[in-house]
């Protein structure tokens, strides 16, 4: 898995902790952790899928 990938997938596990917390305490601050969880885990698919491309076209 490509380092940029891990770092966005852990954004994204951080964030929708810092989210689930945000909401528990009843600050609507958790609205943005929700949003960078979502543009996180779409950076991990772009790197996972890039890095699948530039695989198969190494191989291919």
């Amino acid at each position: 898995m490509p380092r940029l990938a891990l770092y966005s997938l852990a954004v994204c596990v951080l964030a929708v902790v810092a989210a689930i917390v945000s909401f528990v305490q009843g600050m609507w601050l958790g609205v943005v952790w929700v949003l960078v969880a979502g543009l996180s885990s779409n950076m991990a698919w772009y790197y996972l899928r890039r890095a699948r491309a530039d695989r198969a076209a190494t191989t291919g």
